[in-house]
């Protein structure tokens, strides 16, 4: 029987990429969203991976939506930490509102699904842990203090909690990925994304699927010694 992998965000972007990657690798894939009906059914259509509607910024809904998703697929191996927003302003304009919504999704989130997998990983003896952070958890970016603080703190949680699950066969890693081609971005001016580039020294933006296959590997037995990593996937735009 293959392993269940879990993608949070992952019926777009990034989280799509990784949630086809896993299914081409052999995983058995199901992926959450919190709020586009009509682009999770689409992916659910095109690629026949279940979905889960839920927000991870709410605990209960994610113990809710693990306890469904074991009970209707089985236990979870592999869980990637891909669901994000940003709610971006300059600090002196920034509101608590912009700050909670962002730490509540970004960083609080990945406790919310990780805590609740947690003890049947150890019961286990395996597991996989992949939390996608940013190149601006790294080194910053103007306009995004709570998206960066966030980003930032799931590269702590990911070295700490690494340092738990060891003993147990639970590996647990970050990816800080940089400027990717995904909608978002080429939904900026021209003008816009040719500066980006220009700051890159590869010379482009990176592919969602350079994402997906990082994870892939690093959900595999044969990345069972990477343990507390930071895997920096950016074209040597900041370099760690």
């Amino acid at each position: 029987m293959s392993r269940v992998a879990l993608v949070t965000g992952g019926t777009r972007g990034i989280g799509a990429a990784i949630s086809m990657a896993l299914k081409e690798a052999g995983y058995t894939v199901v992926a959450n969203y919190a709020g586009n009906d009509e682009a999770a059914r689409e992916f659910s259509h095109v690629t026949g991976i279940k979905t889960y509607k839920w927000s991870v910024a709410d605990y209960t809904a994610c113990e809710d939506g693990i306890r469904q998703i074991e009970e209707e697929v089985g236990p979870i191996d592999v869980l990637v930490n891909n669901a994000g927003i940003t709610r971006d302003a300059p600090f002196h304009k920034m509101s608590r509102e912009q700050w909670d919504q962002v730490i509540g999704t970004n960083l609080s989130g990945i406790f919310n699904m990780t805590h609740p997998l947690w003890p049947g990983m150890r019961e286990r003896k395996f597991g996989r842990i992949i939390n996608i952070s940013s190149i601006n958890g790294q080194k910053g970016q103007f306009g995004q203090v709570n998206y960066s603080a966030a980003k930032a703190g799931d590269i702590g949680f990911t070295k700490a909690l690494a340092q738990e699950g060891a003993r147990s066969g639970i590996t647990v890693n970050a990816i800080c990925p940089g400027y990717i081609a995904t909608e978002m971005v080429m939904a900026v001016p021209e003008k816009v994304r040719e500066s980006i580039i220009s700051t890159i020294p590869v010379g482009r933006l990176g592919e969602p699927d350079e994402i997906a296959r990082t994870v892939v590997f690093l959900a595999s037995d044969q990345a069972g010694f990477i343990t507390g990593a930071t895997m920096t996937v950016n074209g040597g735009q900041y370099l760690t």
